[in-house]
């Protein structure tokens, strides 16, 4: 369903269990970053209303999934510790098509977001089938269904301000960038992307 070209290396979810307090700590600040992206689109937006219609609800469960995550390091005892670079997403801002009309540079974003969001709903969903705490595969298993509705958003938000045509063309050609990304990037058991 989420149509990503390139699966999460095996080896990562090994890493990540080990490593699982920095996950929660990274998932905390990728949970943070995506209710601001969503604020910032409807802001840049603002006369977008289908857009706002459609983020506004976005914002709230990714503030309530931050608000999850915080409670899931305060059950450990683990502090929330300071915001880390994320490298797949500086990467995926580095290769935006600039130029273009008003509404292919809200496709842009539109399908950065999307691509954020299926990755993550990707590795929600290993976490959820192969990690041995089954607390946390419950609560993974639930987030994975919620950013596969988020993912979905994006692209139906790109259809109501592109052509389909255009849609389909560039969130495939977003898909090779991604691939291609994820190919390059160092396996790291700390970070979500």
């Amino acid at each position: 369903m989420l149509g990503l070209k390139l699966p999460t290396d095996p080896r990562w979810v090994n890493i990540a269990e080990k490593n699982i307090a920095e996950i929660l700590i990274d998932h905390a600040y990728c949970e943070q970053k995506a209710a601001s992206s969503c604020i910032s689109l409807i802001i840049q937006y603002p006369e977008r209303e289908k857009l706002r219609e459609v983020l506004m609800p976005v914002v709230s469960e990714e503030w309530a999934h931050f608000r999850m995550v915080i409670r899931e390091l305060e059950k450990r005892g683990l502090a929330l510790g300071k915001p880390r670079k994320d490298e797949y997403v500086i990467q995926l801002n580095a290769s935006i098509r600039h130029g273009g009309t008003q509404d292919q540079q809200l496709g842009e974003r539109l399908f950065i977001n999307a691509l954020i969001e299926a990755r993550s709903c990707e590795r929600f969903r290993i976490l959820s089938q192969e990690i041995q705490d089954d607390s946390l595969k419950k609560f993974y298993h639930e987030l994975m269904i919620s950013e596969a509705g988020h993912y979905v958003n994006f692209i139906d938000l790109a259809k109501e301000y592109l052509p389909a045509e255009y849609v389909k063309q560039r969130w495939n050609e977003w898909l090779e960038i991604e691939a291609s990304i994820i190919t390059n990037l160092e396996i790291r058991g700390d970070r979500v992307h």
